[in-house]
């Protein structure tokens, strides 16, 4: 019997179908629960409370000037790291932000398709942004080149880094030396929902900030849920999820492959391969243990929680229709696309957060593109992290006089039927007989 699921679109009523697009996040109540007081207690007291939830959920003693990372401690990072990490961090850091300076859109767009108006857009970046930066099963260090790259090139005025610490009470050495290359000087080490407070609110040490980005636990989601009033949350990045849809004409090892890269985050991912073929369904949940015997058993045992369950394993589909259907519903936060034939099925594809084609993937540390997705489901509306995500539109308009006296009579009516008077008034022969006052004042002053 195999260890991952097969689940049959064709012989599943729609109440089982409906289940299998669920995420393990979908119902934060609990959670928001836990993270309410967490949240007051940040609020209330600031870094004393961060130093105490450090030591109740991450088991280390800090004080005040332990929160910030030294710049000592920043600069002195790449020593600490092996040679091929250091190469391997500087390739993607370049490779990143190559991707975003191209995707930079020009800072102000006009044009007159109104005769006599110039209309348009005006692109402007945000103050400042907390980039948080995950640790627990495991080190997330590319995470902040995703999230502080991007935000650096859009030209946010301040980024800090946000990250639980370490068992020694530090931040990794690789997040410090990524700090170091794109030019970011506050990391703070402090992580979960008591992080989300921490730049919401601000602390002693920690600043406020406009926003926040980056993936996180489900604390993290909660609360960011309950702080949305305060601080921008940020697209919505939860635990890891990956469809792969795999054809014949692609090894069925390739395709197990792949689900295992996904379901190795944790036991709140998933992970699902789409097929029409059964043969090909079974020989990729026959070929999956031997992967897992590759991995570690601390992966491999998330991977086989995942794999073999409802949140993870091979999914059956009666047609390619069906098939794409269950994809564009499920709208992964990664999509890979196993097929000789992926370009011309790129057009059956609506809702992914990001989809990779072809046989040659390598995911996205190095490619460019932000690796930070929106997840449960989210995808069928939002989009991955990019400048845009540090940036605002403001628009632009100038109307010359004839230009105004064409369209004014219009704007008139509309506020007159809606029954906003001063709107009215302002696009009539009130404003005329202003502008035809020679004076800059509407009547003299009187002197005493």
């Amino acid at each position: 019997m195999s260890d991952v699921a097969i689940h049959d679109l064709a012989t599943m009523s729609s109440e089982a179908r409906t289940r299998l697009l669920e995420r393990t996040e979908a119902d934060l109540t609990d959670t928001i629960r836990k993270v309410e007081p967490i949240i007051a207690a940040v609020r209330t007291r600031g870094d004393d409370a961060l130093i105490e939830l450090a030591a109740r959920f991450d088991g280390v003693t800090l004080d005040r000037t332990a929160l910030k990372v030294s710049a000592s401690q920043i600069a002195g990072a790449e020593k600490e790291l092996d040679p091929d990490v250091v190469a391997a961090i500087r390739l993607s850091v370049a490779q990143v932000r190559r991707f975003h300076e191209a995707q930079m859109p020009d800072n102000l767009w006009l044009n007159e398709a109104t005769e006599g108006a110039l209309i348009g857009d005006r692109w402007t970046s945000i103050d400042s942004v907390a980039c948080y930066v995950p640790r627990g099963k495991g080190f997330f260090q590319s995470s902040a080149i995703m999230t502080a790259v991007p935000a650096k090139v859009a030209g946010v005025a301040r980024v800090v880094i946000v990250t639980p610490p370490g068992p020694d009470g530090s931040a990794d050495a690789a997040t410090r030396f990524i700090a170091s290359l794109i030019g970011i000087d506050d990391i703070y080490v402090c992580g979960g929902a008591q992080a989300v407070a921490a730049v919401a609110y601000g602390t002693q040490t920690v600043p406020k900030c406009a926003k926040i980005v980056g993936p996180g636990s489900p604390w993290v989601s909660a609360a960011r849920q309950l702080l949305s009033n305060r601080i921008d949350p940020g697209s919505p990045a939860g635990p890891s999820e990956l469809l792969v849809y795999a054809d014949s004409s692609v090894p069925a090892a390739l395709a197990a492959l792949e689900l295992t890269v996904e379901s190795e985050h944790g036991p709140d991912s998933s992970a699902f391969a789409v097929t029409t073929d059964r043969a090909l369904a079974e020989a990729i949940a026959a070929a999956v243990p031997q992967f897992w015997e590759a991995m570690g058993e601390y992966r491999a045992d998330f991977s086989r929680t995942v794999l073999n369950g409802r949140n993870g394993g091979i999914v059956l589909a009666p047609s390619i229709e069906a098939a794409f259907d269950f994809i564009n519903d499920y709208a992964a936060e990664h999509l890979a696309v196993l097929s000789t034939s992926a370009f011309e099925l790129l057009p059956r594809i609506r809702n992914a957060g990001e989809i990779l084609l072809g046989p040659h993937s390598i995911a996205n540390f190095v490619l460019g593109p932000s690796h930070v997705l929106p997840t449960g489901g989210r995808a069928n509306t939002a989009s991955l992290l990019s400048v845009f995500d540090f940036m605002k539109r403001s628009s632009i308009a100038y109307l010359s006089q004839a230009a105004y006296q064409r369209l004014a009579p219009a704007a008139r009516t509309f506020a007159q039927y809606e029954g906003f008077m001063a709107h009215a008034n302002s696009v009539s022969e009130i404003r005329d007989r202003i502008l035809s006052n020679s004076s800059p004042f509407t009547r003299p002053v009187r002197s005493r």
